[in-house]
């Protein structure tokens, strides 16, 4: 499911069930995260997908990549895996005016 950038924040806020998950590359993450996010890059494909089985599938996952369209192909994949709620942040997080983390 696609949510705008403050439905995203709003929901993920109140969801006291949900997982961020970041799918952007390892770079990409350097720059910058939504605070509390998991790196699960969706370009390394296997292994992608072997990330994914070790989640719980009872979990609300809150997807996000840098515009919006890869984490909307993961969401993809990931319902059909089994995972009942995905939201995509739609525009990515290069428009994303919430909090930002940054790694070590």
């Amino acid at each position: 499911m696609n949510l705008s950038q403050q439905e995203w924040a709003s929901q993920l806020e109140a969801d006291t069930n949900a997982v961020i998950l970041d799918v952007r590359t390892e770079d990409e993450w350097s720059e910058g995260i939504i605070p509390g996010a998991i790196l699960n890059d969706i370009y390394k494909g296997q292994g992608f997908i072997y990330r994914l089985e070790e989640l719980d599938k009872s979990k609300n996952y809150y997807v996000y990549c840098k515009a919006g369209g890869r984490s909307a192909q993961a969401c993809s994949i990931m319902k059909q895996m089994g995972f009942e709620n995905t939201f995509n942040l739609e525009g990515g997080f290069m428009n994303w005016e919430g909090e930002v983390g940054f790694t070590e």
